[in-house]
């Protein structure tokens, strides 16, 4: 037993003879071993200036000041350097002769990341094994460089910056915090770092299980959230510096703007249904030359839950391909106005009595290029709605091309296409074919006319431009064809108007064909044509789209009327769509019945006057003659035989 207690002694003493040497070093010396074995670890110059050895509460070195030198090709500034830092020590290697470090702080330290294409300046060199020649072998002996970073408990950033620099695009975030354990360099590592490149602060946490894979270049399992005042990402699989992942992405996202704020993103304003607020899952695979691959995904965009499969590519904008399926889709966001504040234009402006004034914000459609094909049950479009729907959204610079293949609505079929052009201010233009659709749910929808119903076939060609429904109603032009029917007018009974009333009631007709113009905003129609039971009906005018009024008359022809002569009355519509007036045309009725009757009279009239020129001055009217001329000839014949008589006497 007395033989363990000296022998134990006999220990401490080494011991303490070997930390006395140790604690007795000079602290430039200090500075000196740390930062010779720092440079030979890391491949890189370190410097550490004003160094000094602190025991407590952590044994340890001290520095005013560390310098990482940085990869030759990325630049002179180096890659790493702090106001101020300490290294804790593991006492045991120190005692041993070793520098093993057990902690990193850093105050105010900044950090330059760098790329260029598969080059990174964090992937540094390993230490290089020294060779001994003799003149029968060769062997190899391994390095012995005094300091190893085997382990890593905690490291802490405080007041950091870090600089991206991503094949020259520089990203700069400021006031950053960071604290990382890597207890077994074999092992995983945990971190959390908070970023604010713009106002808001995003915090990212995760862990790395095989950080030396990530740091030799590679890929190794991760999982990562990303929280930001607008809401959270998470991600877990395979991910690497290059960049490149592949794994599950999770999304909650209830205030989309704020999150892309806290990224930069100022002001971003996407439409309701687009994703003003995201939930969901997807499978994501991101390659190192910026392919993006989104698979399996499950979203929810505000109301809309759909289906997504797309391949993006990123660099500059980026252009997508993308497959999306929905049982019901609500993208009235896209129809609707600019809810944003702080602008001179009337956002609520949505008069009673016309077309709404508010801006129509089409900037969503820069926000990339690609194609986007779609199939859903539902769409809605307020104030249309639609149902079954297959379409392809081709997007290229802020020009949107929507060729429909089959939109199902208002009980009907419509195909073409449909354009959205904002380049230079919106413009629209619609060449459009439909069959079978409902006119009077249509008309109320598009027009707020709900006086028409019956199925209606055609086709439609349409511009317009402006940036308010207000305006691209009013600069609208055009062509197109309609046949309806059959069908119910309401409010209007043309069968009455033969007795000379039309307001109220109803018209029932069995076919109405007609073509029209439309130039700036006002629509013109000359050939419309009604069959009706047992009448005819022609219509002939103009409606002021823009206005909401029209100016257009309607001729009911009897053709059995008056023993066969035929009857026509002409009923005029009048006034704004809201209080559209219907009245009988007098005058027009008038030249369109009395004309044989009216010619009759004028002739019997010409006749009585003709006999009486002839009796009374012996002037004989011909046929078709008139009587100023017929009474000329006869003066000029009479003068004539005077002028005759004279000369012969």
């Amino acid at each position: 037993m007395r033989l363990i207690w000296k022998t134990l002694g006999f220990l401490a003493v080494l011991i303490a003879v070997a930390a006395a040497g140790l604690f007795l070093l000079p602290a430039d010396r200090w500075g000196r071993i740390a930062s010779d074995q720092l440079s030979k670890q890391l491949g890189r110059e370190v410097t550490l200036s004003d160094a000094r050895l602190s025991i407590w509460p952590v044994l340890g070195v001290q520095a005013g000041g560390v310098r990482v030198g940085n990869a030759d090709w990325a630049g002179e500034a180096p890659m790493f350097e702090a106001t101020r830092a300490s290294f804790g020590l593991d006492p045991v290697a120190a005692i041993q002769g070793r520098l093993e470090f057990r902690s990193i702080e850093a105050v105010s330290p900044i950090l330059r990341l760098t790329t260029r294409g598969d080059q990174a300046n964090w992937h540094f060199s390993a230490p290089q094994a020294t060779t001994t020649t003799t003149t029968t072998s060769t062997t190899s002996e391994p390095a012995k460089p005094g300091f190893a970073l085997t382990t890593l408990d905690r490291l802490s950033i405080s007041d950091g910056r870090v600089i991206l620099d991503t094949d020259g695009q520089i990203s700069d975030y400021r006031n950053t915090d960071l604290s990382m354990r890597w207890p077994d360099t074999d092992g995983p590592l945990s971190f959390a770092i908070t970023l604010s490149p713009a106002q808001s602060p995003i915090t990212l946490s995760g862990s790395l299980q095989r950080p030396r894979t990530m740091m030799a270049g590679g890929a190794a399992p991760v999982s990562l959230s990303i929280h930001t005042p607008g809401g959270a990402l998470d991600f877990a699989g395979l991910a690497g510096t290059a960049p490149e992942a592949q794994g599950e992405l999770t999304i909650d996202l209830d205030n989309t703007a704020k999150a892309a704020a806290a990224f930069g993103q100022l002001g971003l304003t996407l439409p309701e249904g687009l994703g003003q607020s995201i939930t969901g899952q997807m499978q994501i695979t991101l390659t190192r030359e910026g392919r993006l691959a989104l698979r399996d995904a499950a979203l929810s965009l505000d109301n809309n839950a759909l289906e997504l499969a797309a391949d993006v590519t990123l660099g500059g904008k980026p252009r997508v391909n993308a497959q999306i399926r929905a049982a019901a889709l609500d993208l009235s966001g896209l129809t609707g106005t600019d809810k944003g504040s702080g602008s001179d234009t009337n956002t609520s402006a949505a008069a009673s009595d016309g077309w709404s004034t508010a801006r129509i914000d089409a900037s969503g459609l820069a926000a990339f290029d690609g194609e986007i094909s779609l199939v859903t049950e539902a769409l809605n479009l307020d104030p249309l709605s639609f149902g079954k729907t297959r379409a392809l959204l081709s997007l290229d610079n802020s020009r949107a091309s929507f060729e429909l293949r089959e939109l199902q609505g208002y009980g009907g079929l419509i195909t073409g296409t449909f354009v959205a052009n904002n380049r230079g201010g919106l413009s629209t233009r619609a060449d459009l074919a439909f069959a079978g659709l409902a006119l009077r749910d249509l008309l109320s929808d598009t027009m707020d006319v709900s006086r028409f119903s019956g199925p209606a076939d055609g086709s439609v060609s349409l511009l317009a431009s402006g940036n308010s429904v207000a305006a691209l109603v009013g600069t609208l032009s055009g062509d197109g064809a309609l046949r309806a029917g059959p069908g119910v007018i309401e409010g209007i009974d043309l069968t009455a108007a033969l007795t000379g009333q039309a307001t109220g009631g109803t018209t029932i007709f069995d076919q109405a064909t007609g073509t029209f113009t439309i130039k700036d905003g006002v629509l013109r129609n000359n050939d419309l044509s009604m069959a009706l039971p047992r009448l005819m009906a022609r219509g002939d005018g103009r409606i002021d789209l823009g206005a909401r009024s029209m100016d257009y008359l309607m001729t009911v022809l009897a053709p059995q009327a008056r023993g066969g002569q035929g009857l026509s009355i002409p009923v005029r519509v009048k006034g704004p769509w809201s209080a559209l007036t219907f009245r009988v045309d007098a005058a027009e009725a008038l030249n369109a019945n009395l004309a044989q009757e009216r010619e009759a009279l004028e002739q019997k009239a010409r006749d009585k006057v003709n006999e009486a020129i002839q009796d009374k001055l012996g002037v004989t009217v011909g046929e078709g003659q008139k009587v100023e001329d017929a009474l000329r000839q006869s003066i000029e014949e009479r003068a004539k035989d005077g002028l005759l008589n004279l000369l012969n006497r």
